[in-house]
């Protein structure tokens, strides 16, 4: 039976205060590491910070997916309302409108004190 894997180089060196020791036990010479750090965008800023604490690809996902369908349910939910005013405030400046120019307002008064109720 044959195996592919490479066979490790192992090396007897003497070091500086006379002793032996193998090659593969020696420190690794220092890397240098290169980081670059970036602003993220808004979106992803609760996403980065889910994953900086560890919390795990689930919640990742769910900030990726619910994230930007909260914010259209807000915005849609936003948008009702604003139209649900403005018809409200269109119907109650139309019946203020009628009403006064029929006059309907003294009308009114005049049937009541005839009725005797106010």
């Amino acid at each position: 039976m044959t195996t592919n894997l490479p066979v490790p180089e192992v090396r007897v060196v003497q070091l500086p205060d006379g002793t032996y020791t193998y090659t593969d036990h020696l420190p690794a010479p220092p890397q240098q590491i290169v980081q670059h750090i970036h602003h993220a965008p808004p979106d992803r800023t609760v996403q980065r910070v889910a994953l900086g604490s560890g919390v795990g690809a689930g919640a990742v996902a769910a900030g990726v997916y619910f994230g930007p369908l909260l914010v259209g349910a807000l915005t849609a939910i936003a948008a009702n309302l604003a139209l649900l005013a403005f018809l409200a405030v269109a119907l109650a400046w139309g019946v203020v409108t009628v009403v006064k120019s029929v006059g309907g307002t003294q009308d009114a008064a005049k049937s009541l004190t005839k009725t005797g109720r106010r």
